[in-house]
């Protein structure tokens, strides 16, 4: 049974955010323990008590806004240092079904995956404004080309990530994270799986991004994470494993984070 702790980056969201995490499931099989964990980015509403009253476990509060991309880092960060075995992504704007949280985290308890998405295009979008659809398709499209690996929805908000990849996860700008972590994670050798989900329309609060911000600060983002060395993590940590059994026949000890 493993530990899995569900975290929301959330920036002014006291309209939505107490729903989400009610609909959270906190029993599901392979699951021991669920725990939510909200990052406040700085939130000027009610968003921090929303999340108390919703039954949220833990909330970290940064003073003031930094961005979609340090919240989730920090969503990240954290859960690998409260001992997840499995960290959950998921906005708090209410568009992505929580609900289908067992969903994208089955394959990564099966040991089919390292890093799942849930994705809106192989499941639904109905409602979804037409530049915002364009959008999506540029930049998964991007993405694609960058990896060679055909993905259908790089921009979703609804990400479950393996202990190993929390460990070695990296988001190199503030801004955002989309892009940038699904280049970095896939270039590490980490495997990545799409998951059909349900898309809800935003009914309540504002987007924070804007195309002019977007395209400053995201296409600058992922030719500098493409351009930068990385290291093949999974193929490193076999090797380091296979050493280490060929080193002692009598006893081999092994530690796993």
């Amino acid at each position: 049974m493993k530990k899995v702790i569900v975290f929301l980056p959330a920036f002014n969201e006291e309209e939505s955010i107490g729903e989400v995490i009610e609909q959270i499931p906190r029993s599901f099989a392979g699951a021991g323990i669920v725990e939510v964990l909200v990052i406040d980015d700085g939130s000027a509403d009610q968003t921090v008590a929303e999340a108390r009253k919703a039954g949220a476990d833990h909330i970290i509060s940064f003073e003031k806004n930094r961005g979609l991309g340090a919240a989730v880092r920090k969503g990240i960060e954290v859960c690998y240092e409260m001992g997840a075995d499995v960290g959950v992504m998921i906005d708090a704007d209410g568009e992505y079904p929580a609900w289908q949280i067992p969903d994208i985290v089955q394959p990564i308890f099966n040991s089919k995956a390292d890093y799942t998405m849930g994705s809106r295009f192989m499941g639904t979008i109905k409602g979804m404004k037409f530049h915002r659809r364009m959008g999506n398709y540029f930049f998964t499209f991007l993405q694609t080309l960058l990896l060679r690996k055909w993905l259908y929805d790089g921009q979703s908000g609804m990400r479950a990530f393996s202990r190993q990849v929390l460990k070695n996860a990296e988001i190199i700008h503030d801004y955002n994270y989309a892009q940038v972590l699904t280049l970095n994670l896939v270039r590490k050798g980490f495997r990545v799986l799409e998951v059909p989900i349900q898309y809800r329309v935003r009914t309540t609060g504002t987007s924070f991004i804007s195309f002019r911000r977007y395209m400053t600060n995201v296409v600058p983002a992922v030719f500098r994470e493409m351009s930068r060395p990385v290291t093949k993590v999974v193929k490193a940590e076999n090797s380091q494993l296979k050493s280490s059994k060929n080193s002692d026949k009598k006893v081999t000890i092994i530690k796993y984070d």
